[in-house]
This record gives structure tokens, sequence and C-alpha cells, in this order.
């Protein structure tokens, strides 16, 4: 091949690169654009957003009539009260309508201390959706889990994190009877998870 001809070759191929370095990607966003795809959204089974702790417990029910009482509670060793099988460590509360009505408006409040440090947190729930019929009982699980009867937890808390022995104070309330109480308690040294 004669040299002019190289050299002609030569020059068109450096035109070309420079033209597409010139015209290339506008910018690094744009080519990162064309090359990551926007992930669908996928449906989680956890309820999304954060649950904080409140400072006092916010429930204001002065009623001295019975009719609401916790049966069970438990935060390690649960059970399913249906199948009486095993499942995932959670705050698990159950109450039970003593009363001759309905009882709905349920709200929760709980406190949780840990014994070696003192330190204490308390969550407030507003049972919204549930009705007890008279003399019928209901379980109630604060697991984040978006499923009927489960209620947000803050999986960054005390029961969560620490590794020391958390006791549970319970407070259920519902319009025109007392205050219902409870405890329950996650042991030394237990890693509590969230169920999956």
């Amino acid at each position: 091949m004669k040299r002019y001809q190289l050299f002609g070759l030569s020059l068109c191929a450096a035109i070309s690169f420079g033209s597409l370095a010139a015209f290339g990607p506008a910018s690094s966003s744009q080519a990162a654009a064309r090359t990551i795809s926007t992930p669908k959204s996928t449906t989680t089974a956890r309820i999304s957003g954060l649950t904080l702790p409140v400072a006092k417990n916010p429930i204001v029910n002065k009623s001295r009539v019975p009719g609401l009482a916790i049966t069970y509670a438990a935060a390690e060793n649960n059970i399913d009260p249906a199948t009486h099988n095993p499942i995932a460590d959670r705050l698990e509360i159950t109450l039970k309508n003593s009363s001759a009505k309905a009882l709905s408006k349920l709200e929760v409040f709980y406190e949780m201390t840990d014994v070696v440090t003192k330190a204490k947190e308390g969550y407030y729930q507003k049972l919204t959706g549930i009705t007890i019929a008279p003399h019928h009982q209901f379980t109630v699980y604060f697991d984040g889990i978006k499923k009927a009867g489960h209620f947000p937890e803050n999986q960054y808390s005390l029961y969560r994190n620490s590794q020391n022995q958390v006791n549970f104070k319970i407070w259920a309330s519902a319009p025109g009877v007392k205050i219902a109480q409870g405890t329950a308690v996650k042991s030394i040294g237990s890693s509590e998870k969230p169920n999956s």
C-alpha cells in the first residue's frame, strides 16, 4: 500500500475518533442511565417506616368496669394461638373481651426496660381495624408484618438489640372498660430477630 493511502486512512480514523469523543456521552449520568435499569417496585412483607418511642404513656382511661384482659403476652419462645406451633420472636399479646359488648378503638402502650443499663423505651399503637366480640379474644403482634392483627415495631429497639434481659410492661385499653395490664420478658443474651 502506498504511503499517501496509509496517511489518508490514519487521518480518517483520527477524525472519526475525535468526532466520537466530541459527541460521546454527554454526561456520566446519561451513560449510567442507559446501562443501569431502574428496578421495578416490589411488594414487601414488612411495614415501611420507623416506629419511634414516645416519652410517656398517652392512654387516658379512667373506667373501673372490668371487661378487657391480657391473657397472654410473650417476647420470645412465641406460640401461634391457632396452631400452637412455635413462631419467630416478637411482642405478642392476646386480648380477651369478657364484657357483653364488642370492644373497639383499642390502643396499646408498652414499655421495655433493660435490667442492666436501666434504659427505657415506650411505644404506643392504636389497634386500628380491630374489634373484639363479646366473650372472644384476639391476638395482636408487633412485628412489622403486613397482615391483619400485625402492627409496626422499632427494629432498633432495646428488644431487638440489647443482649441483656429486657422486661416489658404492657397496657391495653378500650372505651368503657378499665385498662388491662400484662408483662413479658426477653431473657439474657438472646438475639431477637424480626420474622422475615
